[in-house]
Order: C-alpha cells, then structure tokens, then sequence
C-alpha cells in the first residue's frame, strides 16, 4: 500500500459486480479510476448470505493492482486470517464480534503480513475498540446492517464517524464507511471524517465490462460530491 493520506478512495465492492468475470470486472473499475477493491466475505452464519474465499481472493489478485480490501463477514475469524493474507490481502478487516479477543485477532493480521482493520456494525459503539486503537490501520463503519447489498443508507451512522474521527487524532487511521454509499450520502460522511468509500450498487450499475465507461461515471459522481463536502467544511 502507499504512504497514508486522508484522500477520498472509492472501493468499489465486488459483491456487485458479474461473478462469472471477476477479473475482468477488477481490471475494468481499476481503469476506470477506483483506488481500492473491495470484496466482501460471508459465511451464512455470521451474516445471512454466502459469497466466497480465500480461492476467490488469490484468483483475482493477479487482476487488482491497486489495494485488495477483504471485509470477513465470517465467524470465528481467527483461523481463517493467515488464509486470506496468503491469498494476497492487503487490508483484512475483522468485526468486533467475530472473536472473543479483538486484540489477539489485530496483532494476527498484521503478524500475517496485512493492514489491519475492524468493522463496526450499526448497533456497535465506537468506544468498543477504544483501548485498540494502536493496533488498528482501518475502521469499517457499516452503514447498513452487514449480509447484502443494496441496502438504504443509516443516517445515526454520520455522527458515530464524527466521534470516530476524534478518537483516532492524528494515528495513521483510515475511517471506511460500507453501505448505502451514493452521490448523496458521500458528503454526509466524508465531512465526517471518512476517507474510504466502499460501493456497490452505485458503481456497477448500469455498467459492465463492455461497458466500462459507466462505472467511470459513477466512480466520479461519488468522489467529487465526497470531496466537495470536505472541502466546504474546511472553507
């Protein structure tokens, strides 16, 4: 990964994209301007949908030049997590909920090789990883419930960003937020303090590898409605 910066990156989740062309998918919204790719993983349990491993992950890694962003949605985590660096992770983000010691689970993706990150659930609080802090590269704030996408935005979400931001002071933390990220709710938590959009629906649709130049379009329209909302709260 390169040097820390709060720039707004767009992550386009692969959830959304055509299952049966991942690679190209990949190389299409890399082309197309993203800065991360985004792949959710979940297992049935923890969340209510089943969509793929670590074997997805290391067939696609040859296509993702920039960040491979891997969200594990799974429980437990902790014996899957050398698995996912493997497949060529950079960023492996785990639930406060997918284990019994966040700690232990933080110290072993960044043994393993990636960046560390947590997610936090709607109903979760922000001081729960209070006194994990040091040991986070990554904070997913999710914005609707985890387990499918398409879902409507949560706007108590916005605040819990804010407070985020003020515990994380000047650490090399990046804020992501996941869910319902669109033209319109991008300003609302990239003024927040989220520098890390992950989109779905919003980037894929209407596009498609033969038709790139919408997913352009889309990429775009999120990035400069998240960058003029940062900079009319610095003016």
């Amino acid at each position: 990964m390169s040097k820390f910066d709060r720039s707004i990156k767009i992550a386009p989740s692969i959830l959304s994209a055509d299952f049966a062309n991942f690679g190209k998918e990949c190389e299409a919204i890399e082309a197309q301007g993203c800065d991360w790719v985004h792949v959710d993983v979940m297992d049935g349990h923890f969340v209510p949908n089943i969509t793929f491993g670590p074997q997805t992950c290391a067939a696609i890694r040859p296509h993702v030049k920039t960040v491979m962003d891997v969200h594990l949605m799974i429980a437990p985590v902790d014996p899957y997590i050398e698995a996912f660096a493997k497949a060529g992770a950079d960023v492996i983000t785990a639930h406060v909920e997918a284990g019994p010691h966040l700690d232990r689970t933080l110290q072993a993706i960044r043994a393993a090789g990636a960046k560390a990150g947590v997610a936090l659930n709607p109903a979760t609080p922000a001081e729960s990883i209070e006194y994990v802090l040091d040991r986070i590269d990554l904070i997913c704030v999710m914005t609707v419930n985890p387990g499918f996408g398409g879902q409507s935005f949560i706007q108590a979400m916005v605040p819990k960003v804010r407070r985020l931001r003020e515990m994380i002071g000047d650490r090399p933390i990046h804020i992501e937020i996941d869910g319902g990220v669109t033209p319109e709710t991008a300003p609302l938590v990239a003024a927040a303090g989220a520098d890390v959009l992950v989109a779905g629906s919003a980037v894929f649709k209407g596009g498609s590898v033969s038709n790139p130049q919408v997913y352009g379009t889309n990429i775009k329209a999120i990035r400069d409605a998240a960058i003029a909302a940062m900079r009319a709260k610095a003016a």
